[in-house]
């Protein structure tokens, strides 16, 4: 394995949130990096403080993965930097909360887009990248609403149990070529979700919320020890346990009150 300070990590949905700690946490590691988000002007001022503070090269990429192309035109525009990525954080994504048939489809479909379509497609650039090279590392962010079907965030839990799902099987498929693969699945977080949701967190989700550092430290620590799961937080833990014991329909229950209160 090249050592850190050689290596290159591309992390997306860097403009803020938890995307913006898994750049500090890599670059305190001496990674360099590849910044990718919708908006440029905080990537641009994050890039300049960690080149600051740490002396690795900073690149910053704006681009809407939802679009379809988009991993591909990244994917050329990296080759002719002569960038090579090793460690791909898959953190880009969005929610909405509400009635589902309260939401335009036209958002609905862009979230799917985003959380699945985007996701896959950076995946499958990288991972047959790293394939190739004989090694990789890929962390896919989830969620623990991937383990129930969650009302009132119906289709985005449907999106992450499609993420939980897609990266437990490359972590076995891809492990042979020395591809690791780790699903991230954070609890309520202390990021920008739910304003840009549109909707508060409940009580029952602020008493859960843990702050967004140290989720990226478990992932990026499950990543490197080779896991295929991470679940930050003992009562997130204890949750995706109960879902695993009771029936379907009881987990989604036990998530609308959650949602409701």
């Amino acid at each position: 394995m090249k050592p850190l300070n050689t290596q290159w990590a591309l992390v997306t949905g860097a403009s803020s949130g938890i995307g913006s700690d898994f750049a500090h946490a890599l670059a305190e590691r001496g990674m360099h990096l590849v910044l990718a988000a919708r908006r440029t002007e905080p990537m641009q001022a994050l890039a300049a403080e960690l080149r600051s503070r740490h002396g690795i090269d900073v690149v910053v990429e704006a681009l809407d993965l939802s679009l379809p192309g988009a991993a591909e035109a990244l994917e050329a525009r990296l080759a002719e930097r002569r960038i090579a990525i090793d460690v791909l954080i898959n953190n880009a994504g969005s929610g909405i909360i509400g009635e589902f048939t309260d939401q335009p489809l036209a958002g609905i479909l862009s979230m799917l887009n985003l959380n699945m379509g985007g996701l896959t497609a950076l995946t499958h650039v990288f991972a047959r990248q790293m394939k190739a090279r004989g090694g990789g590392h890929i962390l896919l962010v989830g969620s623990v609403a991937a383990y129930q079907s969650a009302p009132l965030m119906a289709a985005y839990a449907a999106s992450k149990a499609y993420v939980l799902s897609l990266g437990v099987a490359l972590h076995e498929e891809l492990a042979p070529h020395e591809v690791v693969v780790t699903v991230l699945s954070p609890g309520t977080t202390d990021t920008g979700f739910f304003d840009a949701a549109g909707k508060a967190p409940t009580g029952a989700l602020r008493r859960m919320m843990m702050k967004s550092r140290p989720v990226a430290d478990i992932g990026l620590a499950a990543l490197f020890k080779r896991k295929a799961v991470a679940v930050p937080g003992l009562v997130n833990r204890v949750l995706t346990l109960t879902a695993r014991l009771v029936s379907h329909l009881a987990a989604a229950k036990i998530s609308h009150r959650m949602m409701r209160e």
